[in-house]
């Protein structure tokens, strides 16, 4: 048993994002819509002039007095009208949800080449990744998603291989590895490789009732939003799932304003994330007067980088009413942290989402939602950074000298960007980072000189 954990101590793996291209990091925790309270959901299919509209709210009380007028465009047949899984809109939820993500820093003492971290190939080469595998002597004998973990069953012939397949694809292995797993590869024994996928239960108390799902064919592109202002008591949170054939969705009678995102921020929002994106958010809506809708999330649903979730398979799109999906292989598993695009004709790769967020009332939002699909397909995430410093010694080398000088400038500015998005103040940022009232400054203001003589 010792020896076992210390070899399992060995192989706590992480995943190596290098400073580049590409998104990637290590996803640690998600924003979904249980963060908010009086929060409605409504997933759009849309393609032509067919719509299929998916809507979950936010309900509280005796099932007996709820209670939804919904403005269609159209007479509705018995066969247009079905109620939906709830369980098809949480895993939407999830997979679009902001995220956190975290990177480890490199001993500067021993700094490695930096490469670039590739997008996810395209459908076309999906199978280069098992030629290499092979020519690597390695294979990869099953994939699966377990509870909180991702786990790939990997076997090999030799440890130069697997170490380099490894590193490929995103692990960062010990030093004196390689000696270990050759040991295990005589005995022919294969390799269960876990990545930790953190999903953190809501746990505000308030319940869905089963969506209702409607279909229907109108030229009109929109989301009828007025009449529930009408006997609201404060303003409300909706959340809106397009998914569409071309690109990006977007609002046309009001301004559509892409999140902050991309930013580095101090590593105590780990425990509290939830608690840093309502406070983001509520401060974005009040610089723009609440009168916008904000972009979330905007992706191609068949491969993702950081996966908070997996994609939907063509079956779970199929009953959100996305019609054009076809029946055969959806997307494939997670591969060093991504899940990657399905073979040629298959799956979801037809499928474009943005998800939108906008918090309105009567005042602010007088008319209803009206949209338009766009041919930009660009990728955007509401993606939030911690960057763990080295734990090493600064006299270790000159380099190491130099990083922790960096580093106290870095951390101040992750204190004024959590300020500026959050509008916390910066003194209990700062004293919870526990640095100093100040930013750092750049030496002492002395000449060299009198650092020798001092009278």
């Amino acid at each position: 048993m010792k020896t076992h954990l210390l070899i399992a101590t060995a192989f706590a793996l992480l995943l190596n994002t290098p400073h580049g291209f590409g998104f990637c990091g290590f996803y640690v925790a998600k924003a979904d819509t249980k963060l908010f309270n009086k929060a409605s959901q409504v997933v759009l299919v849309r393609n032509e002039d067919k719509t299929v509209m998916t809507m979950a709210n936010d309900f509280r009380g005796d099932p007996k007095e709820f209670a939804v007028v919904i403005p269609v465009p159209t007479f509705l047949e018995r066969e247009q009208i079905h109620i939906a899984d709830k369980a098809l809109i949480e895993h939407l939820d999830a997979y679009s949800a902001p995220r956190l993500v975290e990177y480890f820093d490199d001993d500067p003492c021993a700094p490695r080449i930096e490469t670039l971290a590739r997008p996810a190939a395209p459908a076309s080469a999906v199978g280069g990744a098992a030629d290499r595998a092979k020519s690597l002597g390695v294979k990869v004998e099953a994939q699966y998603t377990v509870g909180e973990y991702d786990i790939v069953i990997l076997s090999a012939e030799q440890s130069d291989g697997l170490e380099t397949w490894l590193k490929e694809n995103g692990y960062k292995i010990p030093e004196g590895a390689g000696d270990v797993l050759g040991s295990y590869i005589k005995q022919k024994v294969r390799f269960f490789v876990a990545k930790v996928n953190l999903e953190k239960k809501s746990e505000l108390g308030f319940t869905y009732l089963r969506p209702i799902q409607i279909a229907f064919e109108s030229p009109k592109f929109m989301l009828p939003i007025r009449l529930g202002t009408v006997n609201a008591d404060g303003p409300q949170e909706l959340f809106i799932y397009a998914l569409t054939k071309g690109g990006r969705v977007e609002t046309t009678n009001y301004r559509t304003v892409k999140l902050p995102s991309n930013m580095d921020i101090p590593l105590f929002v780990k425990d509290e994330f939830g608690d840093f994106y309502k406070s983001m958010f509520s401060e974005q809506v009040k610089k723009e007067d609440m009168r916008v809708v904000f972009t979330e999330y905007a992706w191609d649903m068949n491969w993702c980088d950081p996966c908070a979730a997996e994609p939907l398979s063509a079956e779970e799109l199929r009953k959100l009413g996305v019609f054009w999906v076809n029946d055969e292989a959806g997307p494939q598993q997670p591969r060093r942290g991504r899940i990657l695009p399905p073979p040629p004709g298959g799956g979801a790769q037809e499928c474009f989402i943005t998800r939108l967020h906008v918090r309105y009332d009567r005042e602010h939002f007088p008319e209803d939602l009206v949209f338009q699909e766009t041919k930009d397909r660009e990728n955007f995430q509401g993606r939030y950074v911690l960057r763990h410093p080295w734990k090493g010694d600064a006299n270790k080398c000159p380099a190491a000298a130099k990083y922790f000088d960096e580093l106290k400038g870095r951390q101040e500015k992750e204190a004024q960007t959590l300020a500026k998005l959050t509008g916390w103040e910066i003194e209990k940022i700062r004293d919870r980072m526990k640095l100093a009232g100040e930013a750092p400054k750049t030496g002492d203001g002395k000449k060299w000189w009198q650092k020798i003589f001092k009278d």
